[in-house]
């Protein structure tokens, strides 16, 4: 009986035991603030100046009282890079696939901040810097990108190509084709809500990373804000994986990419304009300018144009029906709206028009080829209606054929 007795007594001891244990943890764990802001750090053989980037991220942290933590996004380091930022407290995301892009994507996939910094690792930028931009997230923007312009820039730490030519060119054209209010679009220290990244959909692996993200930042309508960051020399003795002119070209690109309205749509416009505008001065005689007699020469060139033009509008609305579709670009409910009026069957209504046009003016060449005894007449009077009538017969059959190119790519869509 005692020994039973004992047995009891020693169960619910240890019972007790396990669940003050467990009560003990779920007060730890209760007390534990979450993390708020993660930095990440894309990362390929960094070991030179890896280890100051850590400690100068983690000491920001600590001297804002900032509840964060370091996760170093490696791309494939042989020189030792893991272990330098595991003994210096960051968290180690190995990334298989090469980019600085894919490096930053899988890092931000694992923080587990509700925001995000990121720096690179190459002692260029000042972590010490962390607080401003927490302020800005906290405060509701969606993005706040660093302005190395604003905050300085240090001796030999950008060189005068990017820091006169390429970086203020691509700001540019990014506040031009996007309405994006950055002046520094390509500075590498950033921040952002895990939510509004989410709500992006980054596709690119490469440098175009960066510019990706801020192109569709300012299509989504997402608060964006600058804050002064600087740049110094960064402490690697070996060169920069950035190479000017391909990877500018890269950004260069993926701009005008992004951007079918500037691409294509302005220039076929302009084409079409110009082309129809000349077509119509010189289609009932030679026309004086200067010098010179513009006659059907010069009208060729104008339906030529005219023929081009065309083309590129093309181009435009079918980039962008394929862009939207496949979530490269966000919906366009002002697009959605003309993408449903004008539809396959209005298109090959317009286009069968133009051919019989077309047709019409042909056929009224040949009779009065008649008229002549189908005999020689004069070139320059057939002309001017052979080359409307060519126009006509080309672009209604280019507009049916588009129809159902465009109806193709909808189809998802619908």
């Amino acid at each position: 009986m005692s020994t039973d007795a004992e047995d009891v007594r020693g169960r619910t001891i240890v019972a007790a035991g396990m669940e003050s244990a467990a009560a003990g943890v779920e007060s730890l764990t209760a007390h534990t603030p979450p993390v708020e802001l993660t930095v990440v750090m894309p990362c390929l053989n960094e070991a030179e100046t890896l280890a100051v980037c850590v400690d100068k991220a983690l000491a920001a942290l600590a001297a804002s009282g900032i509840a964060g933590e370091v996760v170093i996004a490696d791309n494939g380091s042989t020189d030792g890079s893991q272990e330098i930022a595991l003994a210096h407290g960051a968290r180690v995301i190995p990334v298989p696939v090469r980019g600085y892009g894919a490096a930053l994507n899988a890092g931000i996939n694992a923080a587990h901040g509700k925001y995000v910094l990121m720096g690179d690792a190459d002692d260029s930028y000042e972590f010490a810097h962390i607080p401003r931009f927490l302020t800005q997230l906290r405060a509701g923007a969606d993005l706040v990108m660093g302005n190395r312009f604003r905050g300085g820039i240090g001796p030999k730490a950008m060189p005068p190509l990017h820091r006169y030519l390429g970086n203020p060119v691509l700001s540019f054209l990014g506040r031009k084709l996007f309405h994006a209010p950055i002046g520094d679009f390509h500075c590498g220290m950033r921040a952002f809500s895990k939510d509004a990244y989410a709500r992006l959909g980054l596709r690119t692996t490469g440098m175009e990373f960066a510019s990706e993200m801020v192109v569709k930042a300012s299509l989504l309508g997402q608060k964006i804000v600058e804050v002064p960051t600087t740049l110094q020399k960064d402490g690697r003795s070996r060169p920069p994986h950035l190479k000017t002119w391909r990877d500018g070209w890269r950004h260069l690109r993926f701009l005008l990419m992004y951007s079918p309205r500037w691409l294509f749509l302005y220039p076929g416009l302009t084409l079409m304009l110009v082309g129809l505008g000349l077509m119509a001065w010189l289609l009932p005689a030679e026309r004086p300018l200067g010098h010179l007699n513009l006659g059907v020469d010069t009208l060729a060139y104008a339906a030529a144009a005219v023929l081009l033009g065309f083309q590129l509008v093309f181009f435009a609305v079918a980039a962008k029906v394929f862009a939207i579709t496949e979530g490269l670009l966000p919906e366009d409910e002002g697009f959605d709206r003309w993408f449903h009026y004008v539809t396959l069957e209005t298109g090959l209504i317009v286009g069968v028009l133009m051919v019989l046009v077309g047709v019409g003016i042909a056929a009224s060449s040949v009779v009065s080829w008649s008229h002549a005894g189908y005999g020689p007449l004069p070139p320059v009077q057939m002309m001017r209606r052979t080359l409307p009538s060519m126009l006509c017969l080309m672009l209604g059959t280019e507009i049916c054929f588009a129809s159902f190119f465009l109806s193709l790519l909808g189809l998802k869509r619908r």
